[in-house]
């Protein structure tokens, strides 16, 4: 049987040459970067080479740059750390945030922190006057997603970004999906950035967390004073060389080449009568596909697909176990029923025309197929 692997939005195959990369650093270059000895200072070479290459790529000092253990972690210092730094104890972000961002929120708003959750569009955009609306005095920083991780939409982080400093307050941006799949200039209003390495072909267990120069955050880890200070913990060396060896190989052409398996995609799925694209098709991640097929359950399809070797999701990972709606496409405005019958396909560098168009051929046999056991029509 054929494995087709359309999941890229929530993990990535790390590539091989990485892998190769980081192996020294298991079994060779193995020295803690704040050691002083040979193989100490060894090791710290690395970091800062791994640290000057995620800066380069979004035009940050190296100094501005710091290792975390995943995406989520960088998420809930950006909002915490800037929040227990603060006497502004307002945030404002979107109804369609990652699920760490949103349950970071609701754990703020426990401890005394208000939330405005604004709304977005049919197409998974916030609305820049309600953002200049909900700005108040009393506002410490704005969170908003860059790269949807369900839809795709990209927002315009530049005009965001453009309010919030206009206002006095802090701007920050989770960029793992679209980190490395669309150019980011952290010079252009961000003050705060997201980053991981899992989504790009990197490993899992590393993150990094961009502060702007003069930003004042609390740690929330505290021990021998890595990362200048900020964030204690030894660093993980052989993720971190592998998360800036995943930089390094991306490339404009795997961007544009996915570009285009994803119109091809897209154009061929929409030809299925009763089905409808999720999120925007102008302004949308390279790799994000994500459909809702019409009164029948996203989870018997992904299911099926599943059954021919062909690995698709209903959602966000995080959350997929779950059977309630998905809070992205219930705030775009979709019905439970539509919700519960979409799907996400995500694809990667990886992705051959070949598999999508298998994929295709048994989609389309799939559907037909759940079309004529459902007691609701199109």
């Amino acid at each position: 049987m054929k494995l087709i692997y359309l999941d890229n939005a929530a993990t990535t195959k790390v590539d091989e040459k990485i892998v190769k990369e980081m192996e020294s650093y298991f079994t060779e270059k193995y020295g803690n970067p704040s050691s002083v000895h040979l193989k100490g200072q060894e090791a710290h070479r690395a970091l800062e080479e791994a640290r000057h290459t995620i800066a380069k790529a979004i035009h940050a000092k190296d100094s501005e740059i710091y290792f975390t253990g995943s995406g989520t972690e960088a998420n809930n210092w950006a909002l915490k750390g800037i929040i227990l730094k603060s006497k502004k104890k307002h945030i404002i972000t979107s109804k369609i945030e990652h699920d760490c961002i949103l349950n970071t929120c609701r754990w703020l708003e426990t401890q005394g922190c208000k939330v405005t959750y604004l709304n977005v569009d049919s197409k998974g955009f916030i609305n820049l006057e309600e953002l200049k609306n909900s700005i108040t005095p009393d506002t410490a920083l704005v969170s908003i997603i860059h790269g949807n991780n369900e839809i795709g939409t990209i927002q315009d982080i530049e005009s965001i970004g453009k309010i919030c400093h206009q206002a006095g307050v802090l701007f920050h941006t989770d960029a793992c999906q679209s980190f490395t799949k669309t150019d980011i200039d952290v010079r252009k209003n961000i003050d705060l950035m997201t980053l991981n390495a899992h989504k790009i072909h990197g490993p899992k267990g590393v993150g990094a967390l961009f502060i702007k120069e003069g930003i004042k955050i609390t740690s929330l880890l505290h021990g021998g004073g890595q990362e200048s200070g900020k964030r204690s913990s030894t660093e993980n060396l052989p993720g971190i060389v592998g998360f800036a060896a995943a930089v390094k190989q991306i490339s404009k052409k795997d961007v544009k080449r996915m570009e285009e398996l994803r119109d091809f995609l897209i154009d061929r799925i929409l030809k299925i009568p009763g089905t409808k694209l999720n999120g925007s098709r102008e302004k949308r991640l390279c790799n994000n596909i994500n459909v809702s097929f019409g009164n029948i359950e996203g989870e018997a399809i992904g299911g099926y697909l599943d059954s021919y070797g062909i690995s698709t999701s209903t959602g966000s990972a995080c959350s997929s176990k779950s059977l309630e709606p998905s809070h992205v496409l219930l705030a775009i405005g979709l019905t439970p029923l539509q919700a519960n019958s979409s799907i996400r396909l995500s694809l990667s560098k990886y992705t051959t025309k070949e598999e999508i168009n298998y994929t295709l051929e048994i989609l389309d046999k799939i559907v037909a197929k759940l079309r004529k056991m459902s007691p609701f029509k199109i």
